[in-house]
């Protein structure tokens, strides 16, 4: 990783740190939320995906408009980086612990390259 590449990755880092201790107040259920890119071709590979612990909880979010509120934080701080998204919701996905326990074992690191490519 260059030197450009890294200190754009680690602007990005700052800014989701800042969203998702934010978030993490709410009390909604978000976990955490952890974020791929391949910087050839950013900002449209960047995919942050957010984390609650079950679907409930998401559908929930998803049914009381938390999810834009959660979006729109994303984009704000990423914005505050020097970091200007089209259309958030293509970069922003909800997940959950249980998902990826039933369909990954619990394997987040091979769940989130299947978003990277």
């Amino acid at each position: 990783m260059n030197k450009t590449i890294k200190k754009l990755d680690n602007n990005v880092v700052k800014a989701l740190t800042q969203a998702c201790e934010t978030a993490k107040q709410w009390d909604i259920g978000f976990e955490w939320l952890t974020h791929t890119a391949r910087y050839n071709h950013f900002p449209g590979s960047l995919m942050v995906t957010c984390v609650f612990s079950s679907e409930n909880e998401i559908q929930i979010v998803t049914d009381q408009g938390i999810d834009k509120k959660l979006r729109q934080l994303i984009q704000g701080q990423l914005l505050k980086a020097g970091i200007r998204l089209q259309d958030i919701r293509r970069h922003v996905r909800l997940d959950s612990e249980e998902r990826c326990v039933s369909q990954d074992n619990g394997d987040w690191k091979t769940r989130l390259s299947r978003w990277s490519s």
